[in-house]
């Protein structure tokens, strides 16, 4: 098995998970907030961004195989 090191930013938690697993489990384990909605990625509610830049929906996203992922959580009042 692998697993990956998921900091999440700006709440500074950080937690080891393994890699294909979905990432709103991953959050809810490590006791982090993402919001959602239609649970598809259409609504766009569960948006985070990666290190790189990349912008995933965190309810269709699985951890990838790398070494670490951050995910820096948006701020959205409306979710």
């Amino acid at each position: 098995m692998h697993e990956c090191c998921c900091p999440f930013l700006p709440d500074d938690v950080t937690i080891n998970a393994e890699v294909g697993e979905p990432l709103l489990d991953v959050a809810d384990r490590a006791g982090v907030f993402i919001p959602t909605g239609c649970l598809m990625g259409t609504c766009h509610a569960c948006t985070v961004e990666l290190d790189d830049g990349d912008i995933i929906r965190a309810c269709i996203t699985s951890v990838p195989p790398q070494a670490e992922l951050t995910i820096h959580l948006f701020s959205d009042p409306t979710w």
